[in-house]
């Protein structure tokens, strides 16, 4: 990265590349859907432009760890053949005048299902090999099927980024490092933009005036039936009022309960490990001391001494397992956990509505 490049601070995307990721990931959901976004860097703000969906190849052979799980569509962003689909794009958007800089890519995710080794990989390959400055779109369809578009912006930080690059995830790099799991992604804010021309438009359309003056309804049903809520036009969205949401927030803590056990289970393998490390190095210890008393048993009857590093020969070291995947399961464990918040908090308002009576001509029992 250039010495004078200004570190990236917030992500502006138009509102047309918004809805042409929106109805990619829709379309193929529950697949993964990834693509490539480009735009430019302004003085710190990555202004997206313009994006396009990636065919589905295989899956690249040099992947970074070999226990990464063969996903063909979630790893398309890396792989050989979309790399050169992705130049001859942009060759062909730089011909026609259009914004033609690779600024990253962008994938689907469901209820907040994304960190995983393919994501870090793509990231990874971005960072490493296109520019340094790309950022990697993540989309949630589930959650933008509540009503709240989900579309956030993350970067791999720069201490990940060296530890990835070496493949040191030992419990000693990690603390010589002081890389912990809150430092694997960066996120940065996203801002949606219209423009100028579509904003007059929007501030154009108006609901239509009442001739009369309209009475409060006196039920919920009331106000459904109304004429204003049949009105197409910029009309309000009465499902948020809806307290259903049951299901989307039974299935996050489900998925929350699978991430603490396969914690648990990368716990127990990082003990099973430590336990065998132990009997190794008792091991190795009751042999120094049998050979330091047969070579001090030696050396009274002036013999040639043994040697005392035999043991690297005779012994092997249990090797320890990486830490990379426990860190991004309690990444992802703390996803679940933020989600499963935000749903509750958004809720706890509306029941105390409902039970306030807010609804006129209700009272209190």
């Amino acid at each position: 990265m250039a010495e004078n490049q200004v570190p990236l601070t917030a992500v502006k995307v138009e509102a047309l590349v918004v809805m042409k990721i929106i109805k990619h990931c829709t379309q193929t959901f529950p697949t993964t859907a990834t693509g490539s976004i480009v735009g430019m860097d302004v003085d710190g703000t990555l202004e997206i432009t313009n994006s396009f969906p990636f065919p589905v190849v295989e899956m690249p052979a040099d992947s970074h760890f070999d226990g990464a799980a063969p996903n063909p569509a979630a790893a398309a962003p890396r792989a050989k053949a979309n790399v050169a689909y992705q130049a001859e794009m942009v060759r062909m958007l730089r011909e026609v005048n259009v914004d033609a800089n690779n600024v990253g890519w962008y994938t689907s995710a469901n209820m907040g299902s994304f960190v995983n080794m393919n994501v870090i990989e793509n990231q990874f390959f971005y960072q490493k090999e296109m520019n340094e400055q790309t950022v990697a779109l993540v989309h949630d369809v589930s959650r933008s099927a509540q009503g709240s578009l989900s579309l956030r912006a993350f970067r791999l930080s720069p201490k990940f980024m060296a530890a990835f690059r070496e493949n040191k995830f030992t419990t000693e790099e990690l603390q010589k490092s002081n890389l912990k799991y809150q430092d694997i992604f960066v996120e940065l804010p996203v801002e949606i933009h219209n423009s100028h021309l579509i904003t007059n438009f929007i501030h154009q359309l108006q609901t239509p005036t009442q001739s009369a003056p309209t009475d409060l309804p006196s039920s919920l049903a009331a106000l459904e039936a109304g004429s204003l809520a049949k009105s197409t036009v910029l009309s309000p969205n009465f499902d948020n009022l809806t307290l259903s949401i049951d299901p989307f927030l039974e299935k996050n803590c489900d998925l929350l309960l699978d991430s603490i056990e396969t914690h648990q289970t990368e716990t127990n393998n990082f003990q099973y490990y430590q336990r065998s490390l132990a009997r190794e190095q008792g091991k190795i210890t009751a042999w120094q001391t049998k050979r330091k008393a047969e070579n001090a048993s030696r050396a009274a009857l002036k013999q040639p001494l043994l040697p005392e590093d035999e043991w690297q020969r005779l012994f092997k070291l249990p090797q320890e397992p990486s830490r990379l995947e426990s860190m991004l399961n309690s990444r992802q464990v703390e996803q679940y956990a933020h989600q499963v918040d935000s749903f509750v908090s958004s809720t706890t308002g509306k029941m105390f509505a409902v039970k306030g009576n807010l609804l006129p001509g209700e009272t209190a029992k």
